[in-house]
């Protein structure tokens, strides 16, 4: 077999393993999202080995979605590190056996405390799937060819794991802004941070002419605030239009000689596409691919469309959102 025919097997094998343990998913796991749901402490989750690290990242998932969990060893349990479990929490254990050993060992402490347990296993009928308050069976064949080595299984989990953390957090009504403010840091706290009034051009440095201006004069706005284009407003204030440097050069070829005795109301675009000030700066960039534009002027009202400011694409850029 080739090593490409290989490497396709394999992806097609844990594909087909997510399939199965979705079609597998019953009212258990209605019952684990609603027992974390309505735990007062935090969840805590524990496996040995490669369960282990999936662990880990179930619990990374969780508490970036606003329901704090966190990973303890089991080995290192038995030494102290099951003080970290208390009364309140929410315990998950990850074992595809069932059988861990060390998880085994560390039973009788957890149930003094009382406290739910979920059990993600491929063997339901394992010594430890019979401690579980819930049991969430993962029962795959591995992707390689002599089905042991944790391949299917382990990926199986981590999707269940994602499962369970977007239903809680649809569950509690966790929205964008919620994750932004778990993610201060990086490209992903910019995106998610950053609001349309963070960024745009106001006051003098909005660039803007009545619709009766002499061509002149747009002309003059838009080279004087170096942003390629200028607003062109009613008399009362309301945005009108716009005229870019691309409204200018097709003014160009259709007026020739005669473009400035025209006024910015004959030149102008209308009904150009406005954004909200409230509006958070990675969909400004959205709006402004869609519509294959490079800048936006900024309302509170879409309704009055009364300019507060305007953003360019290179706002985003230099903010680094793109």
């Amino acid at each position: 077999m080739s090593l490409l025919k290989t490497g396709k097997e394999v992806l097609k094998k844990e594909a087909e393993a997510l399939l199965k343990i979705m079609e597998d998913l019953d009212s258990s796991f209605d019952e684990a999202v609603r027992t974390i749901h309505d735990c007062p402490g935090r969840v805590v989750l524990t496996g040995m080995g490669k369960s282990g690290l999936v662990c880990k990242k179930i619990a990374s998932t969780l508490s970036s979605t606003g329901t704090p969990a966190l990973f303890i060893h089991p080995a290192d349990s038995l030494h102290g590190d099951l003080g970290m479990l208390q009364r309140g929490d929410v315990l998950i254990i990850v074992s595809n056996s069932g059988e861990t050993e060390e998880i085994l060992r560390i039973i009788p402490w957890i149930k003094r405390l009382d406290i739910p347990v979920i059990i993600i296993t491929g063997e339901p009928e394992s010594a430890i799937a019979g401690f579980g308050d819930v049991v969430l069976t993962v029962n795959v064949d591995e992707a390689c060819p002599y089905n042991v080595v944790p391949t299917s299984s382990t990926t199986a989990t981590l999707a269940l794991g994602d499962a369970i953390a977007i239903a809680i957090m649809e569950k509690r009504s966790f929205k964008v802004e919620d994750f932004a403010l778990l993610h201060p840091g990086g490209s992903l706290g910019r995106k998610l941070l950053l609001k349309v009034a963070d960024l745009m051009h106001t006051g003098d440095s909005m660039p803007g002419v009545f619709e009766d201006a002499s061509m002149k004069d747009a002309i003059l706005e838009i080279t004087s605030k170096r942003l390629g284009v200028t607003g062109v407003y009613s008399h009362d204030g309301g945005l009108a239009g716009i005229i870019t440097d691309g409204d200018l050069r097709r003014a160009i070829e259709r007026y020739d000689e005669s473009l400035m005795a025209k006024k910015a109301a004959d030149v102008m675009t209308k009904g150009p596409k406005v954004i909200r000030s409230d509006a958070l700066a990675a969909y400004a960039l959205k709006k402004m691919e869609d519509f294959s534009i490079t800048s936006l002027f900024v309302v509170d009202d879409e309704k009055s469309r009364q300019p507060v400011g305007i953003i360019h694409i290179h706002d985003l850029l230099k903010a680094k959102v793109v």
